[in-house]
């Protein structure tokens, strides 16, 4: 039971990094409607929007591989019967992981932000 709540959680981390990644190739960060929420100056800055389009294509790209790739060994050992438990450490290590593909995910938006406070100085 617990690879399936571990396979739905990277599936669902991936996922989220490819939408955003799509959005990011697409142009559409600093769409209200379509994208994110983003600083006015990036919004009316070609260089900083695409610069921003930029940041979120290629980080959550990557976001989105790191999320899907634990699905092959889960999907692995869901395939094989899934008679085997996971241990407290392995929790651990899956957790760990998930924040890291997390950190990855978030990081673009984050520098957006400061894309924005940097115009200010």
């Amino acid at each position: 039971m617990a690879y399936l709540f571990i396979f739905g959680c990277f599936f669902l981390l991936g996922l989220a990094g490819a939408l955003a990644a799509r959005t990011g190739y697409r142009g559409k960060v600093c769409d209200r409607s379509h994208g994110y929420e983003v600083p006015a100056e990036v919004k009316y800055d070609p260089a900083l929007r695409k610069r921003a389009n930029d940041l979120v294509a290629f980080w959550c790209t990557g976001a989105s591989a790191l999320g899907f790739a634990p699905l092959v060994p889960i999907g692995s050992v869901l395939l094989s019967g899934g008679g085997k438990s996971v241990s407290t450490w392995g929790l651990a290590a899956f957790a760990l992981y998930g924040l890291v593909v997390a950190t990855v995910g978030i990081y673009p938006f984050e520098k957006i932000k400061q894309l924005g406070d940097s115009t200010k100085r």
